[in-house]
């Protein structure tokens, strides 16, 4: 169990001058036996060929493979199994990654009730996927002469466990949320603490 004291949460998420957050390991962890980490992201599409045209071409992800479909079952494994409506069709997957980082599985899923908007943020399970970038400037000038919509400046994490971070949100043409951020000297809780958070240039 881990407990964790926060404080100023909205200044961290602004980039606004915030006091560090402040966690300290318990007694009794718990865990999945043999956890190892993350090995993949799944995300659903609208069109799938252009998504992955936009990761590989934009982003610079590699794709591997492809496979599918999945259903329509006549039974309920859809829902028993993923979730989702039983009437559900999986059309197809794909499996890219993205320089030193898990997975990613894209799918195609066919469904009724289906909503064609991504969730926000501020909903639940609304998520976004970030990437580390070397220089954030370059990075954000780049996406934005590719014609993908990057939501203001790259800020700063002062007062915070990250402080030395640099982030900023671009959306997908999709809609789905992402994210660059960078860390060229690394961040304030690495010179306070052993313990590290996963980087991709280790």
């Amino acid at each position: 169990m881990r407990k964790v004291l926060r404080t100023a949460a909205t200044g961290l998420l602004l980039g606004l001058s915030a006091p560090a957050v402040v966690s300290a390991e318990m007694p009794g962890m718990k865990g999945i036996p043999g956890m190892r980490g993350t090995q993949h992201i799944g995300i659903t599409v609208p069109d799938i060929d252009g998504a992955v045209d936009f990761l590989v071409d934009v982003v610079g992800c590699e794709s591997f493979f492809s496979f599918g479909p999945f259903g329509p079952f006549e039974d309920d494994w859809m829902t028993a199994n993923l979730n989702v409506d039983s009437r559900a069709v999986i059309e197809l997957i794909t499996v890219v990654r993205c320089g030193d980082g898990p997975a990613m599985e894209v799918f195609d899923y066919d469904a009724p009730g289906q909503s064609p908007t991504p969730p926000a943020n501020s909903d639940i399970g609304g998520y976004h996927v970030a990437f580390y970038v070397d220089d954030i400037e370059v990075a954000a000038q780049y996406l934005r002469e590719k014609g993908i919509e990057v939501l203001g400046e790259p800020k700063p994490l002062t007062g915070t466990a990250l402080e030395g971070m640099q982030w900023v949100y671009f959306l997908a043409p999709w809609g789905m949320q992402m994210e660059i951020v960078s860390a060229p000297e690394g961040i304030a809780f690495d010179k306070e603490s052993d313990r590290r958070l996963w980087d991709p240039r280790n």
